[in-house]
């Protein structure tokens, strides 16, 4: 019998991609401390990329301790702009900071994703995206976030790409998965190969 498939999440985007990627599986949380494994990381200057693999790493490796005989997808994803790296913001003040420090420029988002089985790593991989954000004055910025709400402060960029965080941007240079967060080709090609899928 083939191993079932957990993803170690409970964001619902992720889960739509996989619902909608005809996947059956199940979705478990990783029960870990993220701050705690990413500030170290940060001190000892961690690139963007190696934050958000790590992270997906100990999310599938936690969620596999405790279902070695699954096949569980960690995920993580981070957002930089040059070597500055950035979180969800706090508040809706410090939503405001974060568009204000995009508007204008091109920031990268770097998901990854890893697969764990019998609680051991068995495939690690990256995905970026680059993301173009228009000029937007402070005006605009305080229209938009009133809008959107609290929802502002579930994104690390303070926007939701499928919602009107769409109206931000002038140009995306990457593919809808990587930027939801969980890069769905790489990921069913790694699935099919390890027989945990239908080939």
């Amino acid at each position: 019998m083939v191993p079932k498939l957990i993803l170690a999440s409970s964001s619902p985007f992720r889960r739509m991609l996989m619902q909608n990627a005809g996947l059956a599986f199940d979705a478990h949380a990783a029960q870990i401390d993220e701050r705690a494994v990413e500030a170290p990381l940060e001190r000892a200057g961690a690139t963007p990329d190696t934050v958000a693999l790590v992270l997906a790493k100990a999310k599938a490796k936690e969620v596999s301790d405790r279902f070695p005989a699954c096949f569980v997808i960690g995920s993580d994803q981070t957002m930089s702009l040059g070597p500055q790296t950035f979180h969800k913001p706090k508040d809706m003040a410090d939503a405001v900071n974060h568009l204000r420090v995009l508007s204008g420029k091109t920031h990268r988002l770097n998901s990854a994703i890893a697969i764990a089985y019998g609680g051991d790593i068995v495939w690690e991989h990256v995905s970026h995206a680059d993301l173009t954000m228009r000029l937007l004055t402070t005006d605009f910025i305080a229209r938009h976030l009133n809008r959107v709400g609290e929802r502002a402060l579930g994104s690390v960029g303070a926007y939701q790409l499928e919602g009107e965080g769409l109206q931000l941007f002038s140009r995306i240079d990457g593919d809808y998965f990587t930027i939801l967060g969980l890069p769905m080709l790489p990921l069913l090609e790694k699935l099919r190969e390890l027989g945990a899928i239908d080939a």
